[in-house]
């Protein structure tokens, strides 16, 4: 595979409209993958901690696995459409969003990643971290982080 640019979506409008932003400063053509990140439930709900058993059997913990799924199939499919970029390549990830885009992007040789920022500051994103800020530090490439607002930066 060619080195990609990695858009990052979350299924908001604000994702959506970081995207479209971040888009308009590549070059048309340029190969995209489309990735939104998927946590999974904790297995511990199932095995329990402890001397504690667990509180949801194996069943319904596969059926909340494939929910999580079909959402996720959703946030790419309604990505792909709203950017006009349907057949484009797209990609579940799993685990913590921000890890789990960076170590996509090292995987694909990423010629940069794409992702919005919610515009979270101080206090606020100290305590609740920012998926953005973790992949500006992390990422093996280039990062655009756009805004609500429509603009983008260059990290």
């Amino acid at each position: 595979m060619a080195s990609p640019v990695v858009l990052c979506a979350d299924g908001s409008e604000l994702s959506l409209r970081a995207l479209a932003a971040g888009m308009a400063l590549i070059t048309p053509g340029t190969l995209v993958v489309i990735v939104t990140v998927a946590e999974e439930p904790d297995p511990s709900l199932v095995s329990g901690v402890g001397m504690a058993g667990g509180v949801v059997s194996a069943e319904e913990y596969d059926r909340t696995l494939e929910a999580t799924d079909d959402s996720a199939a959703e946030v790419l499919a309604a990505t792909q459409r709203a950017l006009g970029l349907e057949g484009a390549e797209s990609r579940v990830l799993r685990g913590h969003p921000g890890s789990a885009i960076c170590q996509f992007a090292a995987e694909v040789s990423a010629r940069a990643v794409i992702v919005g920022s919610r515009g979270r500051g101080g206090l606020k994103r100290a305590v609740l971290g920012s998926v953005s800020d973790h992949v500006v530090r992390n990422a093996p490439c280039p990062v655009i982080v756009t805004g609500d607002h429509g603009g983008a930066e260059i990290a």
